[in-house]
C-alpha cells in the first residue's frame, strides 16, 4: 500500500528547476534539509535513514528556539507576553517563576507553541496531564491555571481548557516527618552548641522557617530583638522575636568569630550555601550524623505543633511562620488540640476521676450496653 501523507514534520517543495526537496520542520526549530537523491520516495528505507540523521542535528533543549518574532494569537506569544508581565514577574516569587516557567517550557511550548492560544482545548490539556504521575499533575496544574488565567484576562482565550481537567489520586501520604523531642535532643547531643550543625537546628527550630529564608538570616534583618523579612517563596512578611536559645546560640559563634554579622549561616568553608537545596543536602548530613529521621521542613513543623500546644492560635502561627492562608496554621492547632485532649483523658484516669459513683464503674458501663441489645 503506497502512503500518499509525508512523514511528520516533513515538508516537500519542488524548485524553479522542478527538483523535489524535502525538510524537516519541526515547531519552534530551524527547518533542516533532508539529504536524499533524486525520485527517492518518502517512506522509503533510505528516505527514512536521511530524515532520521536530519532530527539528529535538531537541538534535544526546548528553550533553543529559532530568534524570531513569534506569531501573534500563538501559544509561543502569548508565553513571551506572560513571562514579561507583572503578573508573572511581581505575582510569582523568583523560585515559583522558574519551577513554573521550566513547566510551560517542557511540556506547553515545546510542542503546542505554534497552536492557536484559542483553540487550546480540554482533550488536549487531558492527553498532557495523564502521561504525568500525580505530584507532576498538580505541579503542571498550578502552572497553567495562572497562565490561562493571564491569557483570558487578555481576551486570548475564551473559555478554560482546565474546567474539566481529571487529575490521578495521590497516593496518602503524611509529608515530611515532623520532628519529636526526644529526636531533637538526640540531635543536640551529637552537635553540642557552639558548632554550624547545631547553629543550622537551632535556627530552623526557633524561627520556624524554610530553607531558603534561613539561609538568608543574619543581623541585618534584627532591630530591637526583632527578626524582620520577607518570604522568599511568598513575598510575605513576618516580624519575630528572637527566642533565648537562638540568642544563645548566636552568642557562642559570634566569640569565636564564626558568625558574619550579615549571615547566621555559612558552609564548612565560611562562604554563603549555593542554594537552599546545597544548605538542605548539607544539613540532611548532619541529621545522618545524628542519627535522625528528621530534615530541615520537619523542624518546621516541629515548630509549629510547639507554639499550638503552648496555646498559639492559627492566626498567630500564621503571623509567626509566615503563612498567607490559615489552613496551613488550622491544621497544626488542631492537632495540637487531640494532643492535649489525650493527655486531659490520661490525667483523669490516673488521677482517679471518675463520672460513676458505683464500686465497679465498668461492669455498670457494661449493663447500660445491654439494656440497648
Amino acid at each position: 500500500m503506497i502512503k500518499h501523507r509525508l512523514p511528520k514534520h516533513v515538508q516537500a517543495y519542488v524548485t524553479p528547476w522542478g527538483k523535489q526537496v524535502y525538510y524537516l520542520r519541526k515547531p519552534g526549530c530551524p527547518k533542516i534539509r533532508i539529504k536524499v537523491v533524486d525520485d527517492v520516495p518518502p517512506w522509503s528505507p533510505v528516505f527514512m535513514a536521511a530524515l532520521e540523521s536530519a532530527g539528529e542535528k535538531l537541538s534535544d533543549d526546548a528553550k533553543q528556539i529559532v530568534n524570531r518574532p513569534p506569531v501573534a494569537g500563538t501559544v509561543n506569544a502569548a508565553l513571551v507576553s506572560y513571562y514579561d508581565s507583572t503578573t508573572f514577574k511581581d505575582g510569582l516569587g523568583k523560585t515559583t517563576q522558574q519551577n513554573r516557567r521550566a513547566i510551560l517550557e517542557r511540556l506547553i511550548r515545546a510542542e503546542h507553541g505554534d497552536k492557536r492560544t484559542h483553540m487550546m482545548h480540554a482533550k488536549a490539556m487531558q492527553a498532557i496531564v495523564s502521561k504525568l504521575k500525580p505530584n507532576a499533575q498538580r505541579n503542571f496544574l498550578r502552572a497553567m491555571s495562572h497562565f490561562v488565567k493571564y491569557c483570558i484576562s487578555l481576551g486570548l482565550m475564551t473559555t478554560d481548557p482546565l474546567s474539566t481537567l481529571t487529575l490521578t489520586d495521590r497516593p496518602k501520604s503524611k509529608g515530611f516527618h515532623a520532628w519529636t523531642d526526644d529526636e531533637i535532643e538526640q540531635y543536640r547531643k551529637r552537635h553540642p552548641a557552639g558548632t554550624k550543625a547545631r547553629l543550622a537546628l537551632e535556627v530552623i527550630l526557633q524561627t520556624g522557617h524554610a530553607r531558603s529564608d534561613v539561609v538568608r538570616m543574619g543581623d541585618q534583618f534584627v532591630k530591637n530583638g526583632r527578626l524582620s523579612m520577607s518570604r522568599k517563596k511568598t513575598g510575605t512578611e513576618f516580624s519575630i522575636q528572637l527566642l533565648p536559645e537562638l540568642v544563645a546560640e548566636l552568642a557562642l559563634h559570634r566569640h569565636d568569630g564564626a558568625v558574619a554579622s550579615m549571615l547566621w549561616l555559612t558552609s564548612e568553608h565560611g562562604t554563603p550555601f549555593g542554594s537552599a537545596a546545597v544548605f538542605g543536602n548539607w544539613f540532611a548530613a548532619q541529621c545522618r550524623q545524628a542519627g535522625v529521621p528528621g530534615r530541615a521542613h520537619g523542624l518546621r513543623k516541629a515548630s509549629a505543633i510547639r507554639h499550638a500546644l503552648h496555646g498559639a492560635t492559627a492566626h498567630e502561627l500564621m503571623a509567626w511562620h509566615g503563612w498567607k492562608t490559615i489552613g496551613e496554621a488550622q491544621e497544626y492547632v488542631e492537632q495540637a488540640n487531640k494532643m492535649k485532649l489525650a493527655d486531659n483523658a490520661a490525667a483523669k484516669l490516673i488521677s482517679g476521676t471518675k463520672i460513676v459513683s458505683v464500686a465497679d464503674p465498668l461492669s455498670q458501663i457494661g449493663e447500660k450496653r445491654k439494656g440497648y441489645q
